[in-house]
């Protein structure tokens, strides 16, 4: 029975000490916690994908499938909140992993600012941060990236009732792997828009709490502030306003004569994606991607991409 007190949240006994093995570590791959667990490789990674899926574990961008664990005083009380079932088994539970967490991975506090190390740290932190929202988080989104590009942790925040607005620079629409995972979480419920020169990475959680990686170093020695309630929080929150404000919309309904196709083309046009990149994204050749942009030019009367985007825009299409 120790290794079953989170059994009534939907996790089994050996996902908890998966679990509990890769709390003690900065991060791991399956093969790395074998000898610990006395199991398979497979039965492993299996293990850590159902973690991952209840956002106990965070997966690390880069070759090697590395995981880390997520705080617990976070995903575990995420967990209670979505199932409702056995509160007070799960909360002594997730104390008990809370003194894991802090003794495998530590941390540095601050009054208003506190600086994490390395992307295992700013992973974990951007996970927690999601899972600690109760009404609304707000993000600038662009490469690269530090976790795998998929976030089932917002889907779920989503469904409990967290709005998600989020302004994407166009290089995250020409990556391969976001474009699609934008569209399914705008499906899910996220208001989504595109914008011209993000040069930063930032997300806010309730107007309260703001991660900022302080470059765009993915490396082992990128830092990243966690901003709490300050005149510095609500510069970032301003900015933020502002961006939002003068971005395009994503997934707005379709008007007149323009088709669902056609909406997708403006919007990546007007965002300034170059034609290889808008006809990877919408799964078209080059030559039926053209034939669409001359199409739209003859629907809007324009005769280049700038007055097509204005058109657009000024009819409501965008």
């Amino acid at each position: 029975m120790a290794d079953e007190k989170l059994k009534a949240a939907g996790i089994g006994a050996f996902d908890e000490r998966v679990y509990r093995v890769l709390l003690t570590r900065t991060s791991a791959t399956a093969a790395e916690l074998m000898p610990d667990l006395g199991d398979s490789q497979a039965r492993v990674t299996k293990a850590l994908g159902r973690l991952h899926d209840l956002g106990l574990v965070g997966q690390l961008a880069g070759e090697g499938k590395r995981f880390a664990a997520i705080d617990p005083a976070s995903g575990v009380e995420a967990l209670v909140r979505d199932q409702e079932r056995a509160l007070e088994l799960v909360r002594v539970a997730a104390r008990e992993l809370g003194e894991l967490y802090r003794h495998g991975a530590g941390g540095r506090q601050g009054d208003e600012i506190e600086i994490v190390h390395g992307p295992e740290a700013l992973g974990r932190r951007f996970v927690q941060l999601q899972q600690e929202t109760s009404e609304e988080f707000m993000a600038l989104d662009r490469p690269p990236y530090v976790l795998a590009t998929e976030n089932p942790v917002e889907e779920r925040a989503i469904d409990r009732g967290v709005r998600y607005r989020v302004v994407y620079s166009p290089e995250a629409l020409a990556h391969p792997i976001v474009g699609k995972d934008i569209q399914r979480l705008v499906r899910a419920g996220e208001d989504a828009r595109m914008l011209t020169g993000v040069r930063i990475k930032l997300a806010i959680a309730d107007r309260s709490t703001a991660l900022l990686p302080l470059s765009l170093d993915v490396g082992d020695g990128l830092r990243a502030a966690v901003v709490h309630q300050s005149t510095l929080l609500d510069a970032l929150v301003d900015y933020w306003e502002l961006c939002w404000q003068q971005a395009i919309p994503f997934g707005a309904e379709a008007s007149g004569d323009l088709t669902e196709d056609d909406r997708a083309l403006l919007t990546l046009l007007v965002a300034g994606l170059k034609d290889d990149a808008i006809a990877r994204q919408l799964g078209w050749s080059l030559r039926t991607m053209r034939r669409r942009v001359r199409r739209l030019h003859e629907l809007t009367g324009t005769s280049n991409r700038f007055q097509a985007g204005a058109v657009a825009m000024r009819r409501g299409w965008l």
